[in-house]
């Protein structure tokens, strides 16, 4: 019997050999819409395997600006909150401007026009002026998962 997980979501393989929850509260990866899914679930799925309650919130971007805003509650009480968008990457600013917590910016490659495979998104998240956000390269779920659990660890003093 094998302990891998296939996810199709996120497309990727997981063995999750540890469960003990290492995380001090939620970490809430949100994206802007449907097609920004594999991304943030390889981030959530990271996350979920370095011992975080990880919580999702889809499609909720600024081109409907009251999804967002209709779920400020929720993101206030992450932790961590990772933001997975596309076209013109300007969730995370928004995002950020609604909580004082880090948040992590990851671009997608998804999007139309003048997207230039998530380029576009990338250098607008760049330039957030939201102070608490931070970016990953384009469609590095991974790294947003691996760096949110870092960040929402339990720490504990060496007994040296």
């Amino acid at each position: 019997m094998s302990d891998a997980e296939w996810h199709e979501s996120a497309r990727m393989i997981r063995i999750r050999r540890d469960r003990e929850v290492r995380g001090v509260g939620p970490v809430l990866v949100v994206t802007a819409g449907t097609s920004d899914i594999p991304v943030a679930e390889e981030a959530a799925l990271t996350a979920e395997a370095m011992g975080n309650h990880v919580e999702r919130l889809w499609d909720v971007g600024v081109a409907g600006v009251h999804r967002v805003l209709a779920e400020r509650e929720r993101l206030r009480r992450a932790r961590v909150i990772i933001v997975c968008a596309g076209m013109e990457g300007a969730l995370p600013s928004v995002v950020g401007g609604l909580v004082s917590a880090p948040v992590i910016a990851v671009p997608t490659s998804i999007g139309y026009g003048a997207a230039f495979g998530g380029v576009a998104a990338l250098l607008g998240m760049l330039n957030s002026c939201a102070s608490n956000v931070t970016v990953v390269n384009i469609d590095n779920g991974f790294g947003a998962g691996f760096v949110a659990s870092l960040i929402n660890r339990r720490w504990e003093a060496n007994a040296e």
